[in-house]
């Protein structure tokens, strides 16, 4: 059976400081990341061993489990990938101009991502995704890893929300985390991630009608 691995970062613990320090992507990453990996295996098995004895008297468990677990590890994975050292700045190219049609533009599209992972109720993300159905650009609110995504949807960045994505080392002011973030990402990788999903089309006949 296929097994969930914890990637390795491109980049060391403190190459991303004074924005993020390196002993909370020490922690993040071989902590917390590790444990979402960890629990998306035991879900896995359990679910194996249910179906090998046809009981499946914990199945509303397990599949929650394998949900929030599996979320985990896909956002943190992606979290790790969207930031980089000396990076930040503005995207260029076709997702700068996808920003500046769906979302008003990269100020705009700022700061309402900013107010959604300020706004999230309890633990969660805020992520950019490309919403397929109607070929557009998005902001979402993730609640815990899983919960209130549009189904189809596809996050190309992830902003972590989570207290131990920032508390160690901002304290309760969370929001001077999510500013700082912003001198770390990774444009290149994200505009990657646009052009593969931008070509999507869940074709759902009246689903919507693009004009």
């Amino acid at each position: 059976m296929p097994k969930y691995t914890l990637p390795d970062l491109a980049y060391d613990y403190a190459a991303l400081e004074p924005h993020v320090s390196g002993k909370i992507m020490q922690l993040h990453h071989d902590k917390h990341h590790l444990a979402y990996v960890n629990g998306a295996n035991t879900a896995t098995e359990q679910l194996a061993e249910a179906r090998e004895k046809n009981d499946f008297a914990k199945i509303a468990a397990l599949e929650k489990a394998l949900a929030f677990h599996t979320s985990g590890h896909v956002l943190h994975s992606l979290f790790w990938q969207n930031l980089a050292p000396k990076a930040g700045g503005e995207p260029t190219g076709a997702l700068a101009e996808q920003i500046k049609q769906d979302l008003g533009g990269f100020n705009a599209f700022k700061s309402q991502l900013t107010h959604a992972a300020m706004t999230i109720m309890g633990s969660g993300w805020a992520a950019l995704a490309w919403e397929p159905v109607a070929q557009r650009l998005v902001t979402t609110q993730i609640y815990d890893h899983q919960s209130n995504i549009t189904q189809g949807g596809i996050p190309i960045l992830v902003l972590d929300a989570w207290e131990h994505a920032f508390y160690l080392q901002y304290g309760p002011d969370k929001k001077s985390f999510f500013e700082a973030v912003w001198n770390v990402w990774n444009w290149l990788d994200v505009g990657q991630r646009f052009e593969k999903v931008r070509t999507l089309d869940l074709s759902l006949r009246g689903a919507t009608d693009r004009g």
